[in-house]
C-alpha cells in the first residue's frame, strides 16, 4: 500500500486521480473514429487491428495518470451484417473506486465495441 506523508496508508484514490469514465469515453470515441473511419472489414486484419486499438487506448488512458489503477482494455470488431450483438462483463470490484467506460463505433462494413475498466489497486 502507498503511504502518505502523514504516516497513514491510502486506501482510496484522491478525487483528482480517481478513474473518470466521461474522460475515458471521450478518448475511446476519438481514437476509434480516427482509426476506423473508412476502414473495410477484412477478417485476416482484424486481430492485429483489435490489438493495436487496445494498445493505443491503453496508452492514452495511462497517460492521464490514474495512479494505482489497473487499466484493462477490451476491443471487439465484427463484420456489419445487421445482426444484433450482446456483450457482458462481470467483475468483483469496489463501487467506490472502480469504474468503466465504453463506446460503440459502426460504419457500413464493421462495428467495434471498446471498453476500458479501471480497477483500483490497493
Amino acid at each position: 500500500m502507498a503511504e502518505s506523508g502523514t504516516g497513514t496508508y491510502l486506501i482510496r484514490p484522491d478525487y483528482q486521480k480517481k478513474f473518470k469514465p466521461a474522460i475515458v469515453k471521450e478518448f475511446i470515441h476519438d481514437i476509434v473514429r480516427e482509426r476506423l473511419s473508412g476502414v473495410k472489414y477484412e477478417a485476416e486484419k482484424i486481430p492485429e487491428l483489435c490489438s493495436s486499438l487496445a494498445e493505443c487506448i491503453r496508452d492514452k488512458v495511462k497517460s492521464i495518470g490514474f495512479d494505482k489503477y489497473k487499466i484493462i482494455v477490451q476491443v471487439m470488431i465484427g463484420e456489419q451484417r445487421g445482426q444484433g450483438v450482446k456483450m457482458c462483463s462481470r467483475f468483483f470490484w469496489d463501487a467506490d473506486t472502480d469504474n468503466y467506460a465504453e463506446d460503440v463505433f459502426m460504419n457500413d462494413s464493421l462495428f467495434c465495441v471498446a471498453a476500458v475498466f479501471g480497477c483500483y489497486f490497493y
